[in-house]
């Protein structure tokens, strides 16, 4: 197992977060030796859930609106319905996880985590997997949606659901030993009022 000394690791959630999916791969980093902090918009606290049931409560080592990207190097986003469903409304969330993207930091995002990037806009081209409901969402985003329990594509590490989580935690840890990629980065987008040249 490769190991993370020293690295600096933002988990990004907001209430309703699915616990074992923060939990279980925190839990891996830190073994590994990397530093991982809890980024939140909730104030103080932040509630996990087990499935349609409340789970334990996380503490918030950053809260969201003093967190800084540039102080961390990689990123996880654990799924639960309801938190990322939370933090794609929040710009300053999606702002933050769009910075890892344009440094080519790597992320790990499982279950319904890939919300997320939908709204980030960092999914276009990319192979990936996510819970199966999520599918659709990712294909209508530019995603190549593959249904296994790990897909790695260039510093993105995805999973569908827990029970991928011992697969995901294995190659969440290889990506974040390896660093920066720089094919992480999104693609450049079109500038608004340029016109592309005219093809005949």
């Amino acid at each position: 197992m490769a190991t993370l000394n020293g690295l600096k690791v933002a988990i990004l959630v907001a209430e309703g977060f699915e616990q074992a999916e923060l939990t279980e791969p925190r839990k891996a980093l830190d073994q590994a030796g990397a530093a991982t902090s809890v980024v939140s918009p909730a104030k103080g606290e932040v509630q996990g859930w087990k499935h349609f049931e409340k789970a334990d409560k996380v503490k918030v080592d950053v809260p969201l609106e003093q967190a800084n990207a540039s102080e961390f190097d990689a990123l996880l986003l654990p799924g639960g319905v309801a938190n990322p469903d939370q933090l794609r409304t929040q710009p300053k969330a999606v702002a933050f996880v769009k910075a890892f993207f344009e440094a080519s930091k790597p992320v790990a995002a499982i279950c319904h985590g890939p919300w997320t990037l939908i709204e980030a806009g960092v999914v276009e081209g990319r192979t990936m997997t996510s819970w199966p409901s999520l599918q659709t969402d990712l294909r209508n985003a530019g995603a190549n949606w593959v249904d296994q329990e790990v897909v790695v594509d260039n510093g993105l590490v995805s999973s569908r659901k827990p029970a991928d989580i011992p697969a995901f935690n294995q190659k969440m840890i290889e990506e974040f030993a390896e660093g920066r990629d720089a094919r992480q980065a999104p693609r450049a987008q079109p500038q608004p009022g340029r016109s592309s040249p005219a093809r005949h």
